[in-house]
């Protein structure tokens, strides 16, 4: 007897996998080697809460299924008395959406979930084409993501800031921390488009301008090494606004990766060794996004369809002032609340972009 829509022989080959793994974990979690092991236990016991969601699913769908198939049985058997084949069409039915549904809910669960989803982000924007109007967008995007901080209750930190003209700003770069953050602000990689009339526009006419936002996962120390001598770090004076000695002391910092070129200047300490510091982290931090692009080019991971390749010369979005209108072009998304995005509410925008990305990851899986 065939399974409905939605339950096939290889999801149902997956959930055993999963449910026998399940019961593996619970021999192993309970063996005195490993009781006595607090790593071991703390990883084990992490795999089993990540895999129990899903043997719950497993266990719905095999209880109906069974049902699905008894009722089956009984309309073949029922023949010739239309009462009872009416009740049990309805039933299957019935069984047939219910197991569809939760068909769809188990292969989202066996989707693996994001290593890197609960590291802290580090942020970039910088001001593209368009001159000071690109840099007074770019200082809009600014504010917006301190608005998404504030909304989500996480926390910012400064890394490096250059200014403009009042008001803009040619480059930022900010560590943003708390649950979910690069799993939520990952999607805001690419270049923005602005479309509006600047103030200094007497013709009333639209232009568009540019910024680009690179969001790249916090790296640890313990997930690579820097050598030393792969570093040329240079001195020189600050520059731009700040205390009294902020131009007179050689305080900030110019880091430069010799085997990948990648260069990270930070100045918004007083201090040079904060500064350092600093440079380091977001050093790091581009290395790691650098190796995580590369290993999934490598795997032929890369989604090209709903939500691009992540390239950073990719348009994402354009932000239409004149409509009020906010449209991601990886998803053909449009709202039509530009203030309350660049008030800092994205959460309508990220949970599209969201499930785009589970939908096809589920699909890249399933080929």
């Amino acid at each position: 007897m065939s399974n409905p829509r939605g339950v096939d022989e290889r999801l149902l080959g997956r959930l055993n996998e999963v449910q026998e793994r399940l019961r593996g974990l619970d021999d192993e979690l309970v063996r005195p080697e490993v009781v006595q092991n607090l790593e071991r236990l703390r990883v084990l016991g992490q795999e089993r809460a990540e895999l129990e969601p899903v043997v719950k699913v497993a266990e719905q769908i095999q209880t109906l299924l069974d049902e699905y198939q008894q009722t089956q049985e009984l309309l073949a058997e029922s023949e010739g008395d239309p009462e009872i084949q009416s009740m049990a069409e309805e039933e299957v039915s019935s069984l047939e959406k219910q197991l569809e549904i939760l068909g769809d809910q188990a292969r989202k669960l066996l989707v693996p979930r994001d290593p890197l989803e609960d590291r802290s982000a580090v942020v970039e924007i910088r001001a593209g084409t368009g001159g000071d109007e690109a840099g007074l967008f770019a200082y809009d995007l600014f504010r917006m993501y301190q608005r998404v901080v504030e909304r989500e209750g996480w926390k910012v930190e400064l890394m490096s800031l250059s200014e403009g003209i009042p008001g803009s700003i040619k480059e930022a770069i900010f560590t943003v921390r708390g649950k979910g953050v690069y799993g939520c602000l990952r999607f805001e990689s690419g270049v923005h488009r602005v479309q509006r009339v600047p103030e200094t526009e007497s013709q009333g006419r639209i232009h568009t301008s540019a910024a680009t936002v690179a969001v790249l996962p916090e790296a640890e120390e313990v997930d690579l090494s820097i050598d030393p001598k792969d570093l040329r770090i240079d001195v020189f004076r600050s520059s731009g606004p700040g205390g009294q000695s902020v131009n007179t002391t050689d305080s900030a910092v110019r880091i430069t990766h010799l085997p990948t070129g990648i260069v990270v200047s930070c100045q918004d300490e007083k201090s040079q060794h904060k500064n350092k510091a600093k440079g380091l982290k977001v050093l790091r931090s581009r290395l790691l996004d650098q190796r995580i692009a590369e290993q999934e080019a490598e795997r032929s991971r890369e989604r090209r369809a709903q939500v691009g390749t992540g390239d950073r010369s990719a348009k994402i979005r354009t932000y239409n002032f004149p409509q009020n209108r906010v449209t991601d072009h990886r998803i053909k998304f449009t709202l039509y609340t530009l203030d309350q995005v660049l008030d800092g509410d994205l959460n309508e925008l990220i949970d599209a972009l969201r499930i785009a990305d589970q939908e096809e990851r589920l699909r890249g899986d399933e080929e």
